[in-house]
């Protein structure tokens, strides 16, 4: 039978700034599993000033935790008994929640995609309302909440050594994509024994592009269903969601991100409906959309989003 399991953020669960095969399990479950994720954000220089409220457990790791060559806060991994390298981890997003009621966004001289014209460095906080889901703007108005997590990861391949955590690669990772939602479904190659799932970089909204650098950065909590899939074989993460299927690709230059998530979704087509490469082509001008997921992350990000309801039955 299935069981339910919970993993807070701590010292000994959290790693700040990177990926690494080597890392212990934080916890070991069994395919068909679910798993509750406490996940944190906001590096010391981020912090609000008084009269914002702080999880204790994010002080601790800024106390305790060694820095890696990134700012992003890393909860697991989770190990999954009988995922072997070769193999397929499906995991289901089952729940995105908000832990706190605010959050932060930074613009910093020499990243973002405008870099050129905002070469100074500024930091806001944004107040969010858990009840009606909006986050009130401090420059006006209002915004409804959509959460998401912007790392989602298994660990990448062992010979890899140390991998910050900017960068999306074919692990996952910090892929920032929207779409990535409760209700969708990843599969993510595994690279190494027990596949090592982690998350974080938690996200209140953010746009296709990120393009100031960050969404609203935000402590969440997600609920995760993991299957180990031994009759799939992948190279690069892919998503479904109940209406469409998703394809991605990473690169620095964004015409090659884009040709490797349309390659993919061309791939996609023929295993799920068995069209030709030429006929999933066709398709995919037809009806596929290829959307900018982000352009910060150093490996840039395309993302092809297709209907389901398109494919022949």
């Amino acid at each position: 039978m299935a069981t339910h399991h919970e993993l807070h953020a701590s010292p000994d669960t959290v790693h700040w700034g990177y990926f690494e095969a080597s890392w212990e399990p934080a916890l070991r479950v069994e395919s068909g599993d679910r798993v509750s994720i406490h996940t944190l954000t906001a590096e010391p220089q981020d912090l609000p000033p008084e009269g914002y409220d702080v999880l204790p457990e994010l002080l601790e790791v800024h106390a305790k935790c060694e820095r890696g060559p990134g700012p992003h806060f890393i909860t697991g991994p989770v190990w999954v008994n009988g995922a072997e390298p070769g193999d397929v981890l499906e995991v289901r997003i089952l729940d995105c929640k908000l832990r706190q009621d605010w959050g932060w966004m930074i613009i910093a001289p020499l990243l973002g995609t405008l870099p050129e014209d905002f070469p100074n460095f500024r930091r806001t906080y944004v107040r969010m309302n858990r009840e009606t889901m909006t986050a009130d703007l401090p420059w006006g108005g209002t915004l409804p909440l959509d959460p998401f997590f912007g790392i989602l990861a298994v660990a990448p391949p062992a010979s890899y050594g140390r991998v910050p955590s900017p960068a999306p690669r074919e692990h996952g990772g910090n892929m920032d994509n929207k779409e990535l939602k409760a209700g969708t479904t990843l599969f993510f190659p595994v690279w190494n024994e027990g596949a090592l799932f982690s998350v974080g970089d938690g996200h209140g909204v953010q746009g296709d592009g990120e393009v100031c650098l960050t969404a609203i950065e935000t402590c969440m909590t997600g609920t995760f269903e993991f299957i180990v899939r031994k009759d799939l074989s992948l190279t690069i993460p892919r998503a479904e969601s109940p209406t469409h299927y998703i394809t991605m690709g990473f690169n620095e230059d964004l015409d090659d991100a884009a040709k490797q998530a349309l390659r993919e979704m061309i791939s996609l087509i023929g295993e799920v409906a068995g069209l030709s490469p030429e006929e999933a082509y066709f398709l995919c001008s037809l009806a596929a959309d290829l959307r900018v997921t982000q352009l910060v992350d150093g490996n840039k990000g395309i993302h092809a989003m297709l209907p389901k309801a398109v494919l022949p039955s």
